[in-house]
Formats: C-alpha cells, sequence, structure tokens
C-alpha cells in the first residue's frame, strides 16, 4: 500500500512539473501566482489603461466576495491604487467564462464589498473590471474594448465611475498592449518582452522555492476539488432523502454528516 501510495505521488509530482513548463499568464492558476507581485499588477494596469503614474498599494490573488444572499465570486486578481481606486482582473479562456453578465455581477459585487453601512454614494470608488480573453470574445478585432454606461437620449456618459474593459490577447502587435499579450502567451520566460514578468514566471518555473510553491498550490487544488465533489455528493443525497420524506431534517444532517443549516436551506430551495 505505501509502495503504491508513493508511486502515485511520483506520478502526480512528474505530471504537476510538466503542467507548470507548460503554463502560461493566460492560464488563471498560474496568472494568480505570478499576479500577486505588485509590480506586475502595476505594469499591467498602465499599460492597459494607459496611466503610466498609477501606483498599486495593494493586491489579492484568489479573492473572494459575498453577496447578500451568501453568493460569492472568487476574483482572480483584486488590486487597490493609491487614489483608491479598485481593479478586478480576470483572464478567461473560455468565451462562456467572459459573458458580459458576469462582468457585471463582478462590478456589482465589489461595490457591494467596498462600501460600508452610512457611507455616502459620492465617496464610493472608482472601479474597473478587466477581462483578458484568449479569444476576440467582442469579434471586431480590436486590442481593446470599453464599456461604459451612456445616457441613450443625449449620448453622454452616465459617469458612474464603473468601467468593464476586455482585453483581446489575439492582437500580439508592436504596441506595448501587442508586446504585453504577447507575454500572456508564452510557455519560456526567455521569449518574453518585460522583464518584471519574466522574472517573475522564471522564479516559479525554474527556482526551487517557486516550483515547490506552485506544486504545493496545485496539490491544494486537487485537495479542494475533491473535497467540493465529497460536498456535492453529500448535498444530493440530503436531497434524496428530504424528497423520500422518511427521515426528520435533524436525521438526515446526521446521516450526511452535513449542518443542520444546509439541511434547513436545501429544504427550502427545494420548496421555491
Amino acid at each position: 500500500m505505501e509502495i503504491t501510495s508513493e508511486f502515485q505521488y511520483s506520478q502526480k509530482h512528474k505530471e504537476d512539473l510538466q503542467r507548470l513548463k507548460n503554463f502560461r499568464l493566460l492560464d488563471d492558476d498560474f496568472l494568480t501566482k505570478v499576479f500577486e507581485d505588485i509590480e506586475c499588477v502595476e505594469l499591467l494596469l498602465r499599460i492597459i489603461l494607459k496611466k503610466d503614474n498609477l501606483k498599486v498599494t495593494e493586491v489579492h490573488s484568489q479573492h473572494n466576495m459575498k453577496n447578500l444572499q451568501g453568493r460569492s465570486a472568487r476574483l482572480d486578481i483584486f488590486a487597490v491604487d493609491s487614489t483608491g481606486d479598485i481593479f478586478n482582473i480576470e483572464v478567461q479562456r473560455s468565451n462562456q467564462g467572459a459573458i458580459p453578465r458576469r462582468a457585471r455581477y463582478n462590478s456589482s459585487i465589489i461595490d457591494a464589498n467596498v462600501t460600508e453601512p452610512g457611507n455616502e454614494y459620492e465617496k464610493l470608488p472608482e472601479s474597473f473590471v478587466i477581462f483578458i480573453t484568449e479569444n476576440d470574445v467582442m469579434k471586431a478585432g480590436l486590442p481593446l474594448y470599453h464599456i461604459d454606461r451612456f445616457v441613450t437620449e443625449t449620448g453622454h456618459l452616465f459617469n458612474d465611475d464603473s468601467h468593464i474593459i476586455y482585453v483581446n490577447s489575439q492582437v500580439k502587435d508592436e504596441t506595448t498592449l501587442g508586446k504585453l499579450m504577447h507575454d500572456f502567451s508564452c510557455t519560456d520566460p526567455s521569449d518574453m518582452n518585460y522583464k518584471i514578468l519574466a522574472d517573475r514566471v522564471r522564479f516559479f518555473k525554474e527556482s526551487k522555492e517557486g516550483v515547490l510553491a506552485m506544486c504545493q498550490m496545485l496539490e491544494e487544488m486537487r485537495n479542494e476539488t475533491a473535497l467540493e465533489a465529497t460536498q456535492k455528493a453529500a448535498k444530493n443525497f440530503a436531497l434524496r432523502l428530504i424528497i423520500r420524506g422518511k427521515d426528520s431534517l435533524e436525521e438526515i444532517a446526521e446521516i450526511t454528516e452535513l449542518p443542520l443549516d444546509e439541511i434547513h436551506h436545501l429544504e427550502k430551495t427545494r420548496r421555491i
């Protein structure tokens, strides 16, 4: 049994190393590690927003935010600059993951989480939700798409300081943004244009400390996926018991080892 376990670990480790070798910044797992670094986020935002003096003061990767109903959104990168402006950076290889309503939801949940009760609306910070997409989801062949609210009748900006930006990584020209998108598609840091990004990518791909950190992250992701699958199976089983109607909610909680609050929620959801 122990030999089998060691062999499985060795195989997973080899798979992780190969996966790491092929990682690009367009892979969200890798992006979130690389862009935990403030200077990398600063470079990215300065290029996309054309603000050379932008100064990032705070960065969080895989940042969870919840709405009033308890539904959470996990943001790839959440950042704040020196003026208090808020930034959410998402990388999406799938078109479905970058649909307009996803951007709208991220924007709304950020607003709900960065305000405190009693705050004046005028103090709501300017926010930017930025999707970097592998495909040209807007299908107009442009490198950037800026989405802002307008007053339909006048054509004037609504000026709510809420912005959504789509970055098309397909455009890899000689502009600063095109060179950045080239770097997002690279697996080899030696081929990258921007030294800050290349050094950070090289750290996670070639240094002992960086490779260890990435392998630990991949192992944690596997464990999290397994836990989510177990919890989903338990919830499905609990729902079947609720529908059958032969056990009390307390008994179902004991059988499935789920919190009683979760059982009550499942029972309430079933009746809606």
